[in-house]
């Protein structure tokens, strides 16, 4: 009897992505796990087959040579079945769910139980928030900052027991902090269900953390903030997260910055942008204006002539750099204004000053006139 196609059996295209062809195995092996199916013998050939086709299909090798030659690529010299695997026969289909589902977390776990004995037991990782102005992350700051999270509990000591009683071995996994059970024809691990993976059990929970060995409280940090840092600049203070359930170490906290949009400045790496609009006689005539830095004021020359548009970079007058040792420039980009309204004498000079200029005439750029005429 021929052998049903593996991508049949799958129920994919031969074109099917690496990613595709995992989804659909997981699909097929849930519907036709053993556990799911007791007793049902169809089902379980039918998940030896697709874990048997999802080997072979999930190795580029392999699959290049099962679209080339078809289930002849794993038969051996004499016509004996190989199996994908090559010489050593096809593996262990509960082998391929496993890689696939995964031990120890994932949906293997929420299938059908397990979870380790140290599982949970370190502190959790926490994260806090904290939005800066432009001019801390330029110099660095120290903050301070309140939060809750879980602490050790001081009347137990973290150890879950009122003082004065015992913790003894769990009566149910013997310490073990796990329990074995039968699925079919598989035998499963899980998490104990009475001690929760301790190994241990308590005489008399603690009357302040009812055995958790942890209790919330608000807690004060001051944390230093280097200068350079930026928007999605993260800072780690290792121990300052959660206190652990039993045993276990302490996690640490993430502070993670924003730093405020400024007023006069957009930042793009470590250099600054600022615009600021000037008189149409100082971008003619020429001269110097003083110009906002992060670190006061400083002089800018402007060259007669000046359009506007143009952008003049001031060295080292950005933000300073993580890595230390240097610093950005601010670069100024400088928008001449136009007058919206003159008074009769203004009018009379600009007037007289476009009528000696040919500007009536020629009213815009020679430049521009030479490369626009052809549209004429």
């Amino acid at each position: 009897m021929a052998k049903e196609d593996y991508y049949d059996l799958l129920g994919v295209s031969r074109s099917a992505t690496e990613e595709e062809l995992k989804k659909a195995y997981r699909k097929k092996a849930v519907q036709y796990h053993p556990d799911k199916n007791p007793g049902n013998k169809e089902a379980e050939e039918m998940f030896k087959k697709v874990s048997e086709a999802y080997e072979a299909l999930k190795d580029p090798d392999k699959r290049a040579a099962y679209d080339r030659y078809g289930h002849a690529a794993f038969q051996g010299p004499g016509g004996g079945a190989r199996g994908p695997a090559g010489a050593g026969g096809f593996h262990d289909p509960y082998d391929i769910f496993r890689e696939v589902f995964g031990q120890g977390g994932g949906i293997f776990d929420e299938m059908f139980g397990g979870g380790g004995r140290d599982g949970g037991r370190d502190g959790a990782d926490l994260r806090y928030d904290l939005e800066i102005t432009l001019e801390e992350a330029a110099r660095g700051v120290e903050k301070e900052i309140s939060f809750r999270k879980l602490v050790t509990c001081e009347h137990c000591r973290g150890s879950g027991a009122e003082p004065g009683s015992k913790r003894v071995t769990c009566p149910t996994c013997r310490g073990a902090g796990q329990v074995r059970r039968s699925g079919g024809i598989i035998v499963f691990t899980q998490t104990c269900p009475t001690c929760g993976g301790s190994g241990v059990k308590i005489e008399r929970p603690c009357t302040v953390c009812h055995a958790e060995g942890r209790v919330p409280k608000t807690t004060k940090l001051n944390v230093k903030i280097p200068p350079g840092v930026d928007t999605g600049s993260r800072l780690r203070s290792a121990g300052n997260g959660e206190a652990p359930a039993a045993g276990g170490s302490a996690g640490d906290l993430y502070i993670v910055l924003t730093v405020k949009e400024h007023e006069l400045f957009e930042r793009q790496g470590d250099d600054l942008f600022c615009e600021i609009p000037i008189k149409f006689t100082l971008a003619t005539l020429g001269g110097s204006i003083e110009v906002p830095t992060l670190s006061g004021k400083a002089s800018l020359k402007i060259p007669a002539g000046t359009q506007s548009g143009t952008t003049f970079r001031l060295r080292d007058r950005g933000m300073p750099s993580l890595r230390g040792g240097r610093h950005g420039d601010e670069l100024i980009r400088v928008h001449v204004e136009v007058p919206q309204s003159l008074s009769a004498e203004q009018r009379r000079i600009l007037e007289d000053f476009a009528r000696v200029s040919g500007d009536a005439h020629e009213p815009t750029s020679r430049k521009f006139f030479e490369k626009a005429k052809k549209f004429f």
